[in-house]
């Protein structure tokens, strides 16, 4: 059975760091395409950065980029979405997940993450 245990997030003022944790058992996280998603109340879920099963391919959302940095620890099963200098806008449940068949088709449990102003 495949769980994605999130940890980390809460609330930081704008200009602020988190870290996003996301522990997985049942499946390596160095066998897998592993991403990062958002939802802001009332829009959809979107994408924030994917790391590649060879850790060769890091993507990054638009409003992500240079921003996040999207890692990876094999030994310790888990992946990270570390965030800096956030902005309100940033303010999301963050989801991880990974990516088996073509589909995103296993999702951690979601965490908060608030930024004031």
């Amino acid at each position: 059975q495949v769980q994605l245990v999130q940890s980390g997030g809460g609330l930081v003022q704008a200009g602020g760091s988190l870290r996003l944790s996301c522990a997985a058992s049942g499946l390596k996280v160095s066998k897998y395409v592993m991403g990062w998603f958002r939802q802001s109340r009332g829009k959809e879920r979107e994408f924030v950065a994917v790391i590649g099963w060879s850790g060769g391919t890091i993507l990054y959302s638009a409003s992500a980029k240079g921003r996040f940095t999207v890692s990876r620890d094999n030994a310790k099963n888990t992946v990270y979405l570390q965030m800096n200098s956030l902005k309100p806008e940033d303010t999301a449940v963050y989801y991880c997940t990974a990516r088996s068949l073509s589909m995103w088709s296993n999702w951690g449990q979601g965490t908060q993450v608030t930024v004031s102003s």
